[in-house]
């Protein structure tokens, strides 16, 4: 429901104040809500930045420049009384001024409750789904964005923040680097590489397996660069295998990683290819040129943000999540391989130009 906003802190918090964001999950939505945490460390230096998240994509959050505190929660935690009290124990013992509820869920808006803020903003519809907007103080109208990462600024109107600077500043240690130094020795592609990321939690992001190993081949045939690719899991793992195997010798199969060393592995290379997953997010946050492979979602909305970027939609779906989620795989297959080849051919190109 939509309340009447203050476009200014009031004079006793403007100095210090105290935030709290609210985006448990996922991981690639995680990474393109960061912008939303150093926009308001840049705008109030001074502030206190907390963060709730579920724990699977809390990894790339901690030690973030822009966080003080990162709150992390267990799968299931809704379902438990006890993690629930605690967690509004927690919460209230931070003492929010403002909450930024970034997801527009039910689940989200309750955490956003429980920290006891007066002000509690949220999105309005339609991103603003089930009760969220019962349960926010303010909504912002993001009709007139198109980006998640630009909706996601779009909820500092009420704040006079508008069209910040968007950064990530990804947290990568010095053991993430001397690990992926490591990794590159041994995989022999110290002289450059690209990454292919065939991975997605949905079957209907999926990429045929022997269409990325044809593209792996073009790029070491055409350009000598091999290509190393990324897995997660066992399921992942068999996929970048058959990957390996079709590349004529051209791709390598990339050790495990974590997520920061994945995110140093791709500060390294010279491009990345993948579909909408976190890798493939993860990746362009960190500056590397990426090739993101578009079916059930739209591009415009979800793809890798910033010119350097490249993505590619060749079929259009429209329907709810539930359907996106189990679309024909007739969307992914409609990206040839020439497609994707030609958008490498311009990422390197465009590379070798700007390091003349």
């Amino acid at each position: 429901m939509d309340a009447p906003s203050m476009s200014t802190l009031p004079a006793e918090i403007a100095a210090s104040p105290r935030f709290l964001i609210v985006r448990l999950s996922a991981v690639g939505d995680v990474i393109q809500g960061m912008p939303l945490a150093c926009a308001l460390r840049d705008r109030f230096p001074e502030s206190q930045i907390g963060w709730v998240v579920e724990a699977r994509a809390a990894t790339l959050l901690r030690g973030h420049s822009a966080i003080d505190e990162l709150i992390e929660l267990p799968r299931g935690w809704l379902k438990s009384a006890r993690t629930v009290w605690q967690l509004r124990q927690r919460l209230r013992a931070l003492r929010p001024d403002v909450v930024f509820e970034a997801q527009g869920l039910t689940k989200s808006a309750i955490v956003a409750r429980l920290s006891g803020a007066q002000r509690r903003i949220g999105f309005g519809a339609p991103w603003g789904r089930e009760l969220s907007g019962w349960l926010n103080t303010e909504t912002v109208d993001t009709t007139d964005v198109e980006h998640v990462i630009d909706r996601n600024l779009a909820l500092l109107r009420p704040l006079d923040i508008a069209a910040p600077k968007v950064e990530f500043r990804v947290p990568l240690g010095a053991r993430d680097r001397t690990a992926v130094k490591r990794m590159i020795h041994e995989c022999g592609v110290v002289d450059g590489f690209a990454i292919a990321n065939s991975g997605a939690a949905w079957a209907s992001k999926l990429w045929p397996n022997d269409r990325y190993a044809t593209v792996a081949a073009w790029l070491g045939q055409h350009h000598g660069l091999p290509t190393l690719v990324t897995y997660g899991g066992a399921a992942e793992r068999m996929a970048a295998e058959q990957i390996v195997a079709g590349a004529q010798g051209h791709a390598r199969l990339a050790p495990p990683t974590s997520l920061t060393e994945l995110a140093a592995l791709a500060q390294r290379a010279k491009l990345f290819i993948g579909s909408d997953t976190g890798p493939l997010h993860l990746a362009a946050a960190v500056g590397t040129p990426c090739i993101g492979l578009y079916g059930p979602w739209p591009a415009e909305r979800h793809g890798p943000y910033g010119p350097q970027h490249i993505a590619i939609q060749k079929m259009i779906f429209d329907g709810p999540t539930h359907r996106r989620r189990h679309a024909s795989p007739k969307y992914m297959e409609a990206i040839q391989v020439d497609d994707v080849c030609e958008a490498c051919a311009q990422i390197l190109q465009r590379s070798d130009r700007e390091a003349a």
